[in-house]
């Protein structure tokens, strides 16, 4: 078996979906986990992107449905905006906020402690290793930290409300490792795995989600210096031809060796944390 063939095994994509068959089968997956981990709420935090919004819609769906089924706890879906200040495309946020209509809908502004963070960190590397404090690395490392904070206040909202973090990753994420490691990558469950991006936006239509959240440019917008930075410019390759990779189908010899030299470059991020007995 080719390396190829054992990244399409792992990521599990199919060549053709089923749309209503992969909504029902996720939204079952959620509601599965969700009752056999003893917790009574889902927490996620929405972006302004298609990958929170179609999480997003599932898990309420599931929610409602556990709730429909007279099991005796009463479950909750905490859907939440963690804006760093203000956020560029916050009406797109809003317009998915609106799409879910989520249980319960909580704002948590992370600049604060991404800046104390960012400071604290910065004037104790800097005693050590010249590095500018302005420059593209600190930057990234902060866009990072940004990430991670907000992944923590998830946590937090789970810790006191008896929840489950939701995970939005999906294949065409999984295989380039375009996630945060212990930020957006960290997650109790992660229900868009299996799908690439274009299958993430063909659920969405389904669902009936906003034209202009389905068409949207994705972007982590992380980087200070480069907000909106679109992913497909990050990373050098677009959705369609990760999606074809992902697929099976025929793509440029040249962006299958970059994709398959980005999966290996990433493995650390899916693998388990090694110890001295691997």
């Amino acid at each position: 078996m080719t390396i190829k063939q054992d990244i399409l095994t792992e990521m599990h994509v199919l060549a053709e979906i089923n749309p209503e068959f992969e909504i029902k089968r996720r939204i079952e997956f959620i509601k599965s986990i969700l009752k056999q981990s003893g917790q009574s709420s889902l927490v996620l935090g929405i972006s302004g992107g298609v990958d929170s919004c179609v999480c997003g819609k599932l898990a309420q769906i599931a929610v409602n449905e556990l709730n429909q089924s007279n099991s005796g706890t009463q479950y909750t879906f905490f859907a939440i905006r963690l804006p760093y200040g203000a956020q560029q495309d916050e009406v797109d946020a809003q317009a998915s906020v609106e799409f879910i209509k989520p249980n319960e809908l909580l704002t948590i502004n992370v600049k604060p402690s991404t800046d104390a963070l960012h400071q604290e960190v910065f004037q104790a590397v800097s005693a050590v290793k010249a590095i500018e404090e302005h420059s593209y690395e600190a930057d990234f490392a902060k866009g990072n930290t940004k990430a991670r904070q907000r992944m923590a206040a998830q946590y937090y909202v789970a810790g006191l409300t008896g929840g489950l973090v939701l995970g939005t990753d999906h294949s065409a994420e999984n295989l380039t490792g375009f996630y945060t490691k212990f930020g957006d990558g960290a997650a109790d469950l992660i229900p868009l795995f299996g799908l690439n991006k274009r299958q993430v936006r063909i659920l969405a239509k389904t669902l009936g989600a906003p034209d202009r959240i389905i068409h949207k440019a994705p972007t982590a917008d992380l980087e200070c210096h480069s907000p909106g930075k679109e992913d497909e410019h990050a990373l050098g390759v677009t959705y369609d031809q990760i999606d074809d990779f992902l697929e099976g189908n025929e793509v440029d010899p040249e962006i299958e060796e970059k994709l398959i030299r980005q999966y290996k470059i990433t493995q650390h991020k899916r693998q388990a944390i090694p110890t001295v007995y691997d």
